[in-house]
């Protein structure tokens, strides 16, 4: 949708407080009573454009069960969650900058809708640990470990261009990485990398 692609290039340069829907309804090329007939208000917008981004992060490993294989259900979540950081890097780079401030606009979101989900997706890996599926080990841990590092990519994206000498990621940069990545949390976890024979 245009107004939500417009309002996530404009919070992500100037943050919420220095970002006006006026500004968005420019970008967006739309009158600004459309912004307000769709969204009420900034505080609505800007939520709907974070719940986009973290609806689109985590629905690979939200449709998992204890009868899936956890080697390819985090493989796939690892790989996914890179090509949404090299893909949409503004709204994950707009989601740190929120919680790093504080996270003054999505706290009862992640109190009463993501602590939950959350919670749901540990369990369940401690349901593969239990089944001897997987190596015991800290389960949420695996799970910010893994937001962590592939957010990187998005978050950091300044950083690893600059460092790398590039000037943008290419595909065989995410199949490189994530055959990296994946590589180290599976093993971590007592689990096989499906591109263990490459």
């Amino acid at each position: 949708m245009k107004i939500l692609d417009a309002a996530e290039v404009e919070f992500g340069l100037k943050g919420y407080n220095g970002a006006s829907l006026q500004h968005i309804a420019e970008r967006a090329g739309l009158p600004k009573p459309n912004i307000i007939y769709y969204f009420q208000s900034k505080a609505n917008l800007y939520k709907q454009v974070l719940n986009q981004t973290l609806t689109g992060w985590n629905d690979v490993f939200d449709r998992a069960t204890l009868d899936d294989d956890p080697a390819l259900v985090l493989d796939s979540f690892i790989r996914v969650k890179l090509r949404q950081s090299f893909e949409q890097g503004k709204g994950s780079r707009l989601f740190a900058m929120e919680v790093i401030g504080g996270a003054l606009h999505i706290g009862d979101y992640l109190k009463e809708e993501l602590r939950p989900w959350f919670a749901s997706r540990a369990a369940l890996l401690q349901g593969w640990m239990d089944a001897g599926k997987m190596r015991q080990c800290d389960p949420s841990s695996v799970i910010f470990m893994i937001w962590a590092t592939t957010q990187h990519y998005a978050d950091f994206e300044a950083q690893v261009l600059a460092l790398s000498g590039i000037d943008t990621l290419h595909t065989e940069d995410l199949q490189r990485i994530g055959d990296t990545v994946s590589g180290i949390i599976l093993s971590g976890c007592g689990l096989t990398p499906s591109n263990s024979d490459q």
